[in-house]
């Protein structure tokens, strides 16, 4: 994160249980962050739960990357794969780290495709590991 910025001092929010089931499936999470005029942008992306905060990798090529630098805000709703009325929604603070051996897009390709490796980035890429911690959660279902 950039020097100056302020970290949240909001405490960290405990997931249902009754949502493990998707926090822990292999659906795609829509991120939701703030653009440069306060707009919303969203994308879907792989993720991994570990019980208290959720990971996703990502570029610093993308604009998500760019909005996180400026403003940690995030919210990730993920909705069940089979029942589209269940979903969990976290809201919360991103932090950002680099992931210069891409081991979490890997990892997220072994859970998503069965592949040991992913292989969509262009040569260069650089790599970031975003780590979401819930500051409260919303759900339905």
């Amino acid at each position: 994160m950039p020097l100056g910025k302020v970290m949240s001092t909001v405490q960290p929010a405990t997931a249902p249980e009754q949502f493990a089931n998707i926090l822990n499936s292999t659906a795609v999470a829509i991120v939701s962050t703030l653009g440069p005029k306060g707009e919303p942008q969203i994308s879907p992306v792989w993720f991994d739960w570990d019980g208290q905060v959720l990971r996703f990798s990502h570029t610093k090529a993308r604009q998500k990357y760019r909005n996180l630098l400026r403003d940690e805000r995030i919210a990730v709703c993920i909705v069940h794969p089979q029942n589209p009325y269940q979903y969990v929604e976290l809201r919360g603070t991103a932090s950002i780290e680099d992931d210069p051996t891409s081991a979490l897009i890997h990892t997220l390709a072994q859970k998503y495709t069965g592949s040991d490796k992913y292989d969509g980035d262009a040569p260069g890429t650089e790599r970031i590991i975003v780590t979401v911690t819930p500051t409260a959660f919303k759900t339905m279902g």
